[in-house]
């Protein structure tokens, strides 16, 4: 929901309100006419003014105050023209155009607050279609898909003309497996924006995560007749191999390399590729072409790895997932703690969400949670065994795993201390906690593994390679469809 356009409607219908029928039935006096002169004149210093004075001899009217607020929004003061609005509130807290006004601030900062306030106009006026496609567009951003889906559908018309909303309806349709009726809406949006490329590709992305690769073809058709940019043809790759059409899959997955060929989530496609049809070793070779340009990117490392066990090549396979964990500790672990601990970081902020954890430590010391949190946020800075913080970091998993011993992702990333401590044995035994509860858990295989070819225990190694070379396609599979959605979230942003 584009929110001037919102602001600008809802402004003027604050001012056809009160100026065409009175506030709370009463008839606008002179000063009130004066006021809102001045702020149909844009004239916001002069409106504040005048409002002013009028509020010192009427400090209970709530029309004064919501009219201070309009003053303050047109001179670019939100907080205090949200504080008019609420002290209006207080003395008429059903009073329309100030929960407006008050919505329209908190909409805009994004702010959850903005939720009852519109609630609470549509119990005054159950079929305003702004109120309901602004609850849906704040619903939609805060991942409630349930509600913004209810609200989208009784906004009516006034989705046609925004659409960052329809996308956004699109997007819940398909969270909730709201297939056929995501289509429909992605079908309107690519209608209403014919020559945008993203919304044709989102279009293109639902249709295939719908089971319909033919539909997903032709939809892309335009796109593909043209120079189509590497992003489409990713994602055509996706559809001609769902049409089981390979060749054209390979051809073009090849065209997007040469293209762009230092962007690795193509070569690791086109690795999927040659898993998917047993071969191997030409999936190995152009996974050498990536990495001759990307020697550092811990993904390639990965399917390399993936590709040399079904060639069980064992010796290579666990040489590149020990290279990936040094480039990337991330690559080894499972998407579950992935999750959590980007949650805690903000996937931005290690210091921040290392002082915040410890705040919360504070006050919640028996929290096996935060202890692991810590743990794993520490381990991310890469301390050197021996120092403060790598101490820090051990003794706060041992701490977690104690607490809670069912925590997986606590005895994962004691297993990564004791492993980078040299302590393999302690490592091999966090694994086997972890594999008991959860056999293909990436982080446990991964270390598992590591931790045993540094040792004369080797025997396992090539079946413990294969369960995570099995992970890992999966992973792989579930990222593709992750990478694709994507394309539907971000397909209605400006062009370059």
């Amino acid at each position: 929901m584009n929110a001037n356009s919102v602001s600008s409607r809802i402004q003027l219908a604050l001012l056809l309100l009160f100026l065409q029928s009175g506030i709370l039935g009463q008839t606008p006096n002179e000063r009130v006419q004066s006021i809102t002169s001045a702020l149909q004149d844009r004239e916001f210093g002069k409106a504040l003014q005048s409002v002013q004075s009028a509020l010192q001899g009427s400090p209970n009217n709530p029309q004064l105050w919501m009219l201070q607020g309009l003053a303050y929004s047109g001179t670019g003061d939100s907080k205090s023209a949200l504080g008019s609005y609420q002290h209006a509130l207080k003395i008429s807290p059903d009073y329309l155009p100030a929960l407006e006004g008050a919505a329209q601030i908190e909409y805009e900062a994004g702010s959850k607050d903005a939720i009852p306030l519109l609630e609470h106009v549509l119990k005054i006026r159950p079929n305003d279609v702004t109120s309901h496609a602004m609850i849906a567009v704040l619903a939609e951003k805060n991942g409630d898909c349930a509600t913004a889906v209810s609200h989208f559908s009784k906004s009516g018309p006034i989705l046609d003309s925004q659409p960052e909303a329809l996308q956004g309806y699109g997007v819940c349709l398909l969270e909730l497996k709201q297939t056929d009726e995501a289509i429909q809406v992605f079908q309107q949006l690519m209608t209403s924006q014919p020559n945008d490329t993203r919304c044709r590709r989102a279009l293109a992305a639902i249709q295939l995560a719908a089971g319909r690769p033919q539909d997903a073809l032709t939809t892309l058709q335009p796109l593909l007749a043209s120079d189509p940019d590497v992003s489409t043809m990713r994602l055509a790759a996706a559809v001609y191999e769902a049409n089981k059409d390979t060749p054209n899959a390979v051809k073009i997955l090849r065209d997007a390399i040469v293209k762009d060929p230092r962007q690795t989530a193509l070569y690791a496609d086109f690795a999927e590729l040659a898993m998917d049809h047993q071969s191997f070793q030409t999936g190995v070779e152009m996974i050498d072409a990536g990495l001759k340009l990307q020697p550092g990117a811990a993904q390639l490392y990965v399917a390399r790895g993936v590709l040399y066990v079904q060639l069980a090549d064992y010796d290579k396979a666990g040489a590149d997932f020990e290279k990936a964990e040094e480039l990337d500790p991330k690559e080894g672990m499972s998407a579950a703690a992935q999750s959590m601990l980007a949650e805690e970081q903000n996937q931005s902020d290690p210091q921040r969400a290392l002082a915040t954890v410890r705040a919360k430590l504070a006050k919640q010391p028996q929290e096996a949670f935060l202890w692991y949190l810590q743990a794993a946020i520490l381990s991310q800075n890469s301390a050197e065994p021996g120092s403060t913080e790598f101490q820090q970091g051990l003794d706060s998993a041992k701490r977690a795993v104690t607490l809670q011993p069912s925590l997986i992702a606590a005895h994962n990333v004691l297993a990564k201390y004791y492993f980078a401590a040299g302590q393999n044995e302690l490592a091999v035994k966090e694994c086997r906690i972890v594999l008991e509860k959860d056999p293909s858990d990436q982080s446990a295989l991964y270390h598992l593994v590591i931790a045993l070819r540094k040792t004369d225990s080797q025997g396992e190694i090539p079946d413990l390679l294969k369960r995570l070379a099995k992970a890992r396609q999966e992973a792989t599979r579930l990222e593709g469809e992750r990478n694709r959605y994507k394309l539907v979230v971000s397909s209605s942003e400006p062009t370059k």
